[in-house]
């Protein structure tokens, strides 16, 4: 198992349609731990640690959103592992 771990940053009409709970339930799905936040510019930050190939499946989904989303770009950074998270969580500002 290759252990990853991402920061994204998700642009476009993401904040006040369940977006965040839209990558909640994926994380969980995939197993992976984080968390998910709105920023005050109206982006979304996502902190992912998990499988390789399961922060890939997320990255697709994330690309996608969910039905009310309209994404316009998501920027990817790959990130050190920290193995800190022991849950992925939703968290307020």
């Amino acid at each position: 198992m290759v252990k990853k771990a991402v920061r994204l940053i998700v642009q476009g009409t993401v904040q006040g349609i369940f977006f965040r709970r839209f990558v909640k339930e994926h994380a969980d799905d995939l197993k992976l731990r984080g968390f998910v936040r709105n920023l005050e510019d109206g982006t979304v930050e996502i902190l992912s640690e998990g499988e390789g190939e399961q922060i890939e499946r997320l990255i697709g989904f994330v690309q996608k959103g969910p039905e009310h989303a309209q994404i316009r770009n998501v920027k990817i950074e790959e990130r050190k592992w920290s193995g800190e998270f022991k849950e992925f969580k939703i968290l307020r500002f």
